[in-house]
C-alpha cells in the first residue's frame, strides 16, 4: 500500500475517522474511572497495532510473523536485563537479542549475497539461487530491526527502563507511518507518546496537512517524474551521450533526495494527525558546506543511530587520530550496506566515510577552506562529490558504476535524453531552487514551519484560505503527476 495511492487515501481516512471516534469515548483520568481508563487506551493501542498489521500485510502478511516474533524476543529480554545486576547475564541477553534480530536481518537481507560470494571464493557448486529465490526482502525489515536494536542496548546501559507492556512495544515497533521506510525512532522518543498521545484540540492539523501535501508533490511531482529521466540514463550508460550521463546524475540525486524526504514528510503529517511527533529526517542536505554537516541533514535518524550505537561504541573520537579515522570508515561503511546487499552500496558507504576522514584530516583546520566567502564554493564540492557517490548507489553492479563515470569524463557522441525528459529535469530543478531558497530564508527546519502554522490556526479566516488551497493543491498534484512508483526506500 502505497503513500501516493488511492488505497492508501481511503485506508487513511477511514482509520484516523475511527480513532478520533474511539478517542472522543475515552473518560478522563479519575478517580473510579481509573480502571475503565486503563482498558480504554489499551484498546486504543490495539486498534493502532492492527491498523498497522493490515497496512503490512498489503504486501505479505507471512513476513508480519517475523516483526511479531522480534518485538516479543526482545520484550522479554528486556523484561529479564531489568530483573539482573550480573554483568556477564546483562551481556549474555543483550547478545542473545543481536543473536536474534541481526541473524534474521542477515538471512532475509544478506543471505544470498553472502552464499553466491562465498561460492565464488571457494568455488562451492552447492549454492542454489532458486533456494533464496523463495525468500523475499520483508519491507521494513532493516528499520524496525534497527529499532529493536536500540531499545535494547539502551535498557542494557540503563537509560532506559524495561517497558512493561508487550502492547505499546508491539505498537511502537509497528506504528504503520515509519514502519516501511523510517525514519528511525528511538523508544525513548516513542513510548511516552504511547501512553500519552497529542489531543486533538492540541494537534497541529494544519501544519501535519501541509506535510502530507508537501509529501505527495516531492513524491508524485518531482520524483517520479525525474525517475524517468534518470532511469533512462542509468539503463543505456554507454549508447548516451556525457551531457545525458550529467544530468542522468543529477536527475538521480534530486530524485532520491524527493523521493525520500518525501516520504518522511507524508509519514510526520500523517502520524501528528494520530497525536504522534516523528522525528525530522532532512533538513536541505545539498545545501551542506561539508559532508559532517552532510549527515547531520540527510537521513538524519540513521546517521543519529549509526553515531550513537556503532561510532560510540567503538570508541568514536575519544581514541587516537589514527582510530577516530578507522572508526569513521567502518561507521560509514556500515551504513553503506545496511542499504542493501550488494558491493555498490557497501563502495558508497566506504566513499563516504573517505571523505569524512579527508575533510577531518585536511579541511577543518584550514583557515583558506573556512573563511565565510568559500562558503558557496564547499557547498558546491560536497554537492558534486555526493552526486558522483549516488552513481554507486544507483547502478545494478560495479561495472556499471565505473562505466557511468568514464562517460562523466570523456566526451561521448551517444544519443541525447528525449526532449520532455530534458524539460521535465529543468522544472523540477525550478521547483527544487525556489523551494530551497524560501526554506533557507524563512523555515530551516520543521519548529521554524509549525510556529508559522500555529499563527495561522488562530485565524478563521486564514484557516479557510488554507483549506482551499489545499484542495486546490491536491488536485493540481493529482493533475501533474508522473506514473505512479515505489518509494525508493521500500527496497531497504
Amino acid at each position: 500500500m502505497l503513500f501516493n495511492s488511492a488505497t492508501f487515501a481511503l485506508f487513511f481516512v477511514g482509520s484516523l475517522f475511527a480513532w478520533q471516534l474511539l478517542r472522543i469515548t475515552l473518560p478522563k483520568k479519575n478517580g473510579w474511572f481509573d480502571r475503565i481508563y486503563s482498558l480504554k487506551r489499551l484498546i486504543l493501542v490495539i486498534y493502532l497495532i492492527g491498523i498497522s498489521a493490515i497496512f503490512y500485510c498489503f504486501w505479505n502478511p507471512l513476513y508480519l510473523l517475523l516483526l511479531v516474533w522480534i518485538a516479543f524476543v526482545d520484550f522479554w529480554l528486556a523484561r529479564a536485563l531489568g530483573r539482573t545486576d550480573s554483568p556477564f547475564f546483562r551481556r549474555l541477553i543483550l547478545s542473545a537479542s543481536l543473536l536474534d534480530s541481526l541473524g534474521i536481518l542477515l538471512f532475509f537481507k544478506y543471505g544470498h549475497f553472502i552464499a553466491e560470494n562465498w561460492a565464488i571464493i571457494f568455488g562451492n557448486s552447492q549454492f542454489n539461487p532458486e533456494f533464496w529465490s523463495h525468500w523475499l526482502l520483508p519491507v521494513g525489515i532493516s528499520f524496525y530491526t534497527f529499532q529493536s536494536i536500540s531499545y535494547l542496548v539502551d535498557v542494557y546501559r540503563r537509560e532506559l527502563e524495561p517497558e512493561r507492556k508487550f502492547s505499546s512495544y508491539l505498537l511502537f515497533l509497528s506504528f504503520f507511518p515509519q514502519l516501511v521506510a523510517g525514519p528511525i525512532v528511538t523508544a525513548k522518543s516513542f513510548l511516552p507518546q504511547i501512553r500519552r498521545p497529542l489531543p486533538f484540540l492540541k494537534t497541529p492539523v494544519l501544519f501535519a496537512v501541509f506535510l502530507i501535501l508537501l509529501g505527495l508533490f516531492k513524491k508524485m511531482v518531482i520524483a517520479d517524474h525525474l525517475a524517468e529521466t534518470s532511469d533512462f540514463a542509468f539503463s543505456h550508460t554507454a549508447d548516451v551521450s556525457t551531457k545525458a550521463l550529467w544530468i542522468g546524475m543529477f536527475s538521480y540525486s534530486f530524485q532520491i533526495y524527493c523521493d525520500f524526504s518525501g516520504y518522511t514528510d507524508i509519514a510526520q503529517g500523517a502520524a501528528l494527525l494520530f497525536g504522534f511527533r516523528l522525528p525530522e529526517n532532512f533538513k536541505m542536505p545539498y545545501l551542506s558546506s561539508g559532508f559532517s554537516e552532510f549527515w547531520t541533514r540527510w537521513h538524519i535518524s540513521l546517521s543519529q543511530w549509526l553515531k550513537k550505537y556503532v561510532y560510540i561504541s567503538l570508541g568514536g573520537n575519544r581514541v587516537s587520530r589514527v582510530f577516530t579515522y578507522r572508526n569513521l570508515f567502518l561507521v560509514m561503511a556500515i551504513g553503506g550496506f545496511w542499504h542493501g546487499a550488494s558491493w555498490n552500496f557497501l563502495v558508497w558507504g566506504a566513499g563516504h566515510g573517505f571523505l569524512l576522514i579527508l575533510e577531518r584530516w585536511a579541511l577543518v583546520g584550514s583557515r583558506v577552506w573556512n573563511v565565510a566567502w568559500m562558503k558557496p564554493v564547499r557547498v558546491l564540492v560536497t554537492f558534486l562529490l555526493v552526486c558522483f557517490l549516488w552513481i554507486f548507489f544507483r547502478s545494478s553492479d560495479f561495472a556499471s558504476s565505473l562505466c557511468y563515470l568514464q562517460g562523466l569524463f570523456t566526451k561521448k557522441d551517444g544519443f541525447s535524453l528525449p526532449y520532455t525528459f530534458e524539460m521535465t529535469f529543468v522544472y523540477c530543478l525550478v521547483f527544487l531552487l525556489i523551494g530551497h531558497l524560501l526554506g533557507n530564508l524563512y523555515f530551516k527546519d520543521n519548529k521554524q514551519l509549525l510556529g508559522g502554522f500555529k499563527k495561522l490556526e488562530n485565524s478563521l479566516g486564514k484557516t479557510a484560505v488554507f483549506g482551499v488551497l489545499a484542495s486546490i493543491s491536491l488536485i493540481l498534484i493529482v493533475l501533474f503527476s508522473a506514473d505512479s512508483k515505489p518509494f525508493v526506500y521500500f527496497v531497504f
